[in-house]
């Protein structure tokens, strides 16, 4: 089966698995969805949403951020993990949107990118769920996913990247990202995984899965 008819196969299991596909990380707006989605690098988002509105609380804007210590923002975020990096990140972006783009997420790859702790995963993120922006955000989880279902040769996240979005329509990329994620957390995990009652592995995956 060519590579294409096999993405629009599985599209169609994801599509008729979830229909609906609901933002997992809870915000407001793009700025708390960006601290929100900094902070599950490494993490669960279920641990994200148990910790945003604690910090969100006291702080859900850059002006009200910077008002917080580094160490503040550490000792509320540190069940996420990666507390140090993840809490000087936050206040120094907090200072350069106030300092740079006037209190706003900036809808620009480039300038989202510049910001500390902010990758290209994140800032696909941000484009996608908070300005509409086509973006395919990928992360280990989808880069594994990728490589188990031949949809791409798995060599690292940017080819991962490149290689999706040829096979899925430029208008679904954001769904897709999300319906991988939440096929992989039910159907597909990384670990104890039986391929054999995995929907999508079971008729599309790697022979070496089995």
């Amino acid at each position: 089966m060519l590579r294409q008819e096999k993405a629009d196969a599985i599209g169609r299991i994801l599509d008729e698995l979830y229909p609906e596909t609901p933002i997992p990380l809870h915000h407001d707006d793009s700025y708390t969805l960006l601290i929100g989605v900094l902070l599950s690098a490494q993490s669960t988002d279920k641990k994200v949403n148990e910790i945003t509105p604690l910090l969100f609380a006291r702080a859900n804007n850059p002006a009200a951020m910077i008002q917080l210590s580094v160490e503040e923002i550490r000792a509320i975020i540190k069940p996420v993990g990666l507390s140090p990096r993840k809490s000087k990140a936050i206040w120094e972006l907090s200072h350069i949107l106030l300092d740079k783009h006037g209190g706003e997420v900036p809808a620009d790859f480039a300038a989202l990118e510049a910001l500390p702790g902010v990758g290209h995963k994140t800032a696909s993120v941000v484009m996608n769920q908070a300005f509409g922006v086509p973006a395919f955000a990928v992360d280990t989880h989808i880069h594994r996913l990728a490589y188990r279902w031949t949809l791409s040769t798995g060599k690292n996240v940017e080819k991962t990247e490149r290689d999706l979005k040829k096979v899925f329509p430029k208008a679904l990329w954001g769904k897709r990202h999300l319906q991988i994620i939440f096929y992989g957390r039910e159907h597909c995990p990384a670990r104890r995984h039986d391929p054999s009652v995995c929907r999508i592995c079971r008729q599309y995956g790697r022979k070496s899965l089995f």
